[in-house]
């Protein structure tokens, strides 16, 4: 068996109940070869990105293979991180789920315009959720080629 590097998901969401149940999720989907890291609004988002503060040693906050960010989150909210992470050029090829209990059609449009790679409305339930980690994990993680 080949040996995979550990990909690492970003979370940015400000709910304490999606983050955790999405652990959970990740954990019963089984994803290997991920490990999950959690921002609560979208100005820790940039500063995790962008190595500031509390995330500027990289063994605490190694660079993600995939965000999950969720469109509504105080200080800073989705649209906003969207916007400046595919305006980074260090930043833009990786790839962001926005994942949000937003169904608007607009949000739909405008992070597709943004250059959000999905869109995907949280699940109610908790199976649902991990259904939705474990095709997140086999489509980013084992069929598509990200650039690590």
């Amino acid at each position: 068996m080949s040996h995979r590097p550990v990909i690492t998901i970003l979370m940015a969401d400000d709910d304490e109940d999606d983050c955790l149940l999405a652990q959970e999720a990740l954990a019963e989907s089984r994803v290997a070869f991920s490990v999950l890291h959690f921002v609560r609004d979208g100005e820790q988002l940039m500063d995790y990105l962008w190595h500031r503060g509390k995330y500027s040693d990289l063994s605490i906050s190694p660079r993600p293979g995939l965000i999950l960010l969720d469109l509504n989150m105080p200080k800073k909210d989705g649209r906003e991180a969207l916007k400046q992470i595919k305006a980074d050029a260090s930043l833009r090829q990786i790839p962001v789920v926005i994942l949000t209990t937003s169904k608007a059609e607009e949000d739909i449009y405008r992070s597709y315009a943004l250059g959000a790679n999905s869109f995907i409305t949280k699940p109610v339930t908790f199976s649902g959720l991990v259904e939705v980690m474990k095709t997140l994990g086999k489509y980013w993680f084992e069929i598509v080629e990200l650039p690590l």
